[in-house]
């Protein structure tokens, strides 16, 4: 099965360049982002926190099928509606440290949008530890979820 979310990740570089086309008006998809209840839905985690503001933060908390509980967290630096998140992310208790997104919503139709997402890690040896992950299955699955979810909202 191909993956609708495409990753570029260059040889040498610390970054990855994510693209995803969704049959969602761009307001939809831009509050899949920015909306707790919406971010828990298609995230299957709690948000115990999410200022959608310039200079906000969030919190969210996952608990996986044992029942242990995994942390992350940040701070939204700007974002400007329908157009651009830029936040900085962290999972505790893992070695991959703090990343830098930049989160841009594109309309390309009145009924379709396009989000292209630029992760920036503190090492090139830290981003391909992350791609040996299933990174690349995981983000097109949250995506799926994303079009599926919110294109109930349409």
């Amino acid at each position: 099965m191909e993956l609708k979310t495409k990753i570029n990740a260059e040889d040498g570089k610390q970054e990855l360049v994510i693209t995803r086309d969704f049959d969602l008006p761009l307001e939809l998809l831009f509050r899949a982002y920015v909306e707790p209840e919406i971010v828990e839905q298609w995230m299957g985690t709690k948000v115990l926190k999410l200022e959608s503001k310039k200079h906000g933060s969030y919190q969210f908390e996952t608990t996986d099928p044992r029942g242990n509980k995994y942390g992350f967290s940040g701070t939204i630096h700007d974002l400007i509606p329908n157009r651009k998140i830029t936040r900085t992310f962290e999972m505790e208790g893992t070695p991959y440290g703090v990343q830098l997104e930049v989160y841009e919503f594109e309309q390309l139709t009145e009924d379709t949008s396009k989000l292209t997402m630029h992760v920036i890690y503190e090492s090139v040896a830290q981003r391909d530890q992350v791609l040996k992950l299933p990174f690349a299955q995981g983000i097109n699955m949250a995506h799926n979820r994303i079009q599926d979810i919110i294109g109930k909202m349409k």
